[in-house]
């Protein structure tokens, strides 16, 4: 392999830091039992990675304010529990719940309510309207109110209580914020550009070894691009991104299979630019895989890739490229649904190829193609243009 790269020396020192942090974080999650351990270790493990840097790795040690403390009310172990080993929640949403049910709890006791059971409908109301004036947005409380609601439907289920105080209650509105996205052209000329090592170049195509002879020394920028090509190709969230096995690829057919929220498994297809820069990432992928990892996409360690550093590689990768403006996972899923609404018109189709439940999520792209639309209006009916 030659000598390392100053990305994978980064890569492999913040790999060292992150080993240290990683029995910290073991420790302090042992206490919610074997079931929701791993979860707590994975999920407060963002809340310091980033604190690395770009290369950060793996699972550092938890944040403030994830574990539960002395005092932890005895049902919430029990419903992180339930949460994680009957509907197999996502880490993430399993952290979510902790945070949001035990900010309640400790609201609860401020208000001298001693009891889940001793909670009414108008305290909740008090709640919501006193974190409303904190400038706390309705998304945040609509996700709150849920994880209320959820709680107490397994404490209803348990007959732990009599009646759940958060069904029919709602969040206050916020105003809609339309997902950004990368104007094709521009994503395009970032893809396709030649100035970082490896970017998405086939290794085994001709003229590769003159364009960049030191390909085969880079294995992290080879990564980072076939990652990225992945994202934007079939429009990937960032833990679909992570789950991606080598199997679950099949280069004949151009397909991925995918393992979406609530361990739904779509297929989607694959662009001919992301199956040649994966192919070329997985010619390198054994200098850093190790030999028992199914992962498609690896660390410097050999293990899956952790959320915060796909995150900081591509923020890296944009930078690179000049890109102008960090570019992130959900940025490159946002762009792949609008530049297909935008080309095809097909609603239902983008709906299959993002893997969402409901069709109205989807629908908010088409107010993304609207506006492109009225521009394109603008700029060229004879009518519409101002006079200057």
């Amino acid at each position: 392999m030659g000598a390392p790269t100053d990305d994978l020396r980064s890569e492999l020192k913040a790999d060292r830091v992150s080993s240290s942090n990683t029995a910290s974080s073991s420790a302090s999650a042992s206490a919610l039992g074997s079931a929701s351990a791993s979860a707590t270790a994975t999920a407060t493990a963002s809340a310091s990675a980033s604190a690395l840097g770009p290369e950060a790795d793996d699972d550092p040690a938890p944040g403030p304010g994830l574990d539960p403390g002395p005092d932890s009310d005895p049902l919430l172990p029990s419903f992180l529990g339930h949460l994680a080993n009957e509907r197999r929640v996502s880490p993430h949403t399993l952290s979510n719940y902790r945070r949001d049910l035990e900010r309640i709890a400790r609201w609860r006791l401020e208000q001298g309510i001693q009891a889940w059971s001793d909670l009414r409908d108008e305290s909740i109301r008090r709640y919501v309207a006193a974190r409303h004036r904190m400038g706390i947005g309705g998304r945040t409380l609509a996700r709150e109110l849920s994880a209320l609601r959820t709680f107490f439907d397994y404490l209803l289920r348990e007959r732990l209580v009599s009646h759940n105080p958060a069904r029919g209650l709602r969040a206050p509105k916020s105003a809609r914020r339309l997902p950004s996205s990368l104007d094709a052209d521009t994503l395009s000329a970032l893809l396709d550009s030649d100035r970082p090592i490896g970017a998405g170049a086939d290794p085994t195509s001709p003229g590769t070894a003159e364009a960049d002879s030191g390909i085969e020394n880079d294995p992290l920028a080879l990564r980072d691009t076939a990652m990225v090509e992945l994202l934007y190709s079939s429009g990937l969230r960032l833990a679909e991104l992570i789950s991606v096995d080598v199997r679950d690829i099949d280069p004949a057919d151009a397909m991925l299979t995918v393992v979406g929220k609530g361990s739904k498994t779509r297929r989607v297809p694959v662009g001919r630019a992301a199956l040649q820069a994966i192919a070329g990432w997985l010619a390198v992928r054994p200098l850093l895989a190790a030999a028992d990892e199914s992962a498609l996409f690896v660390s410097s360690r050999g293990r899956r890739i952790h959320p915060r550093t796909v995150q900081a590689r591509l923020k890296h990768w944009a930078q690179q490229r000049s890109a102008g403006r960090n570019l992130h996972p959900h940025l490159l899923r946002h762009s792949f649904a609008s530049h297909l609404l935008e080309s095809s018109g097909d609603l239902r189709a983008v709906q299959e190829l993002l893997g969402h439940a409901d069709i109205a999520t989807t629908q908010v792209y088409t107010h993304l193609d609207f506006q492109h639309l009225a521009q394109v209006y603008d700029q060229a009916h004879p009518r519409a243009r101002k006079r200057r």
